[in-house]
């Protein structure tokens, strides 16, 4: 169900600043660890090695819905560590008259340029795009 929902589009307003976003990968990345953390329970660890054993062909759909959790919280993360170095650049657009804000608008259109040429999940045109919406949206 998890990864169903992660797979869906997002539908957002088009008015929302970019503290949602990172809110939202946040969010993200908190049920994915739940996940992962459960995944690495004894319970599951001994349902594995019953599978194991029984060389069941289920082991390779387990395989397959691991290898997607773990990397959308590998998305997750790093979505949200780069989002957080945005932060001190965007701040000025919440707490900012509209002429203070003019001296944070460089670096911040640098700081999300370096995301899109560095991150290895945030480099879409769809994502980057999303961002810059709301961006100019606060």
């Amino acid at each position: 169900k998890v990864l169903a929902e992660n797979d869906q589009l997002r539908k957002e307003a088009d008015d929302l600043g970019p503290r949602v976003e990172l809110d939202y990968w946040k969010k993200k990345l908190s049920k994915f660890y739940y996940l992962m953390e459960q995944l690495k329970s004894p319970d599951v660890k001994a349902v594995l090695g019953v599978l194991t054993a029984a060389k069941s062909k289920l082991l390779k759909k387990w395989r397959a819905l691991d290898i997607r959790i773990t990397d959308a919280a590998n998305e997750a993360k790093d979505n949200v560590k780069y989002l957080y170095s945005l932060e001190k650049y965007y701040d000025p657009l919440y707490n900012s008259d509209p002429v203070s804000m003019l001296d944070a608008i460089p670096g911040l259109i640098n700081a999300i340029k370096m995301i899109q040429s560095i991150s290895q999940y945030y480099n879409t045109s769809e994502k980057i795009s999303s961002l810059f919406v709301k961006v100019g949206a606060q």
